[in-house]
C-alpha cells in the first residue's frame, strides 16, 4: 500500500512502486480532471503540483513521490494564485477544446508562485512544455498576465 496525500486528504492505493502517479490520482482515487496526454511527459496535460512544483504525473511513479503534497486541478482554486488564474482563464475565454487546460493551469499557477511578476520570455519558458492543439498561446500568455495583475503582482 502506498499513501498519497492529494488536495490535503490521505489516500490509500493499492499499486505497484512503478505505477504513474496518473493512474493512481486518475483511476484507483479518483480525480479525472488530470488528463493523460502522450504519457511521456513532453505535452504537459497530465501537470500536477508536487509541494507546489509542477510535475508530469505520467511519467512520475509512485516511489519517487515519498510524503510530498499532491495538488490536481480539482483543488487548485483553493489557492489565491490558482483562483486567480482560472478566474482569468474565464474572462478571456482561453479554452477551446479544454483537454490541455488542466495542465495548462496547473503551470501557469506554478509559474506564478514562483515568479509573480513574470515578462513574456519568462511565461513562454514556463509554458512550453505544454502543448495547446488548439493554438491559444497567445490568450494563455494574457491570462497569466491579468492573474498576476489581480494579484497585484505584474511590473508595469
Amino acid at each position: 500500500m502506498t499513501t498519497l496525500t492529494i488536495n490535503g486528504q490521505t489516500h490509500e492505493v493499492d499499486a505497484p512502486d512503478n505505477m504513474p502517479l496518473l493512474w493512481a490520482i486518475r483511476d484507483l482515487v479518483g480525480f479525472t480532471g488530470t488528463k493523460y496526454g502522450c504519457g511521456r511527459g513532453l505535452c504537459g496535460a497530465c501537470t500536477v503540483h508536487l509541494d507546489g512544483q509542477a510535475t508530469r504525473s505520467c511519467i512520475t511513479p509512485l516511489s519517487a513521490v515519498g510524503d510530498r503534497e499532491i495538488t490536481t486541478i480539482e483543488a487548485i482554486a483553493d489557492d489565491p494564485t490558482g483562483a486567480s488564474v482560472q478566474q482569468a482563464w474565464r474572462e478571456l475565454d482561453v479554452v477551446q477544446c479544454g483537454y490541455c487546460q488542466s495542465g495548462q493551469i496547473m503551470s501557469a499557477t506554478a509559474l506564478l508562485q514562483g515568479n509573480p511578476a513574470p515578462d513574456d520570455s519568462a511565461i513562454d519558458g514556463a509554458m512550453s512544455g505544454n502543448i495547446c492543439r488548439c493554438a491559444t498561446y497567445v490568450r494563455i500568455r494574457a491570462a497569466i498576465h491579468q492573474a498576476a495583475a489581480s494579484l497585484g503582482q505584474e511590473v508595469s
